[in-house]
């Protein structure tokens, strides 16, 4: 694993703590098999995926997510 220099994460602006929130994200979701979940939430998100699948017209895509979220910033 590539080392990591420190940060100040104070020092940080809001974007770069966000784009700092994503990069961290897609470094945990390239192993999601060490991704332990609780029974509750594994129902949790059963239970999401199912609602998805019944509805997918109320999904939004990442990218429109993301767009919103900084949008709102």
């Amino acid at each position: 694993m590539p080392q990591a220099a420190a940060i100040d994460l104070f020092s940080l602006s809001v974007s770069e703590k966000i784009q700092l929130v994503e990069d961290l994200w897609d470094s945990i979701a390239v192993h999601p098999e060490e991704v332990k979940l609780s029974p509750q939430i594994k129902a949790d998100l059963d239970e999401r995926l199912k609602d998805l699948e019944l509805h997918p017209e109320n999904a939004s895509s990442w990218d429109d997510v993301r767009a919103r979220l900084w949008q709102a910033l």
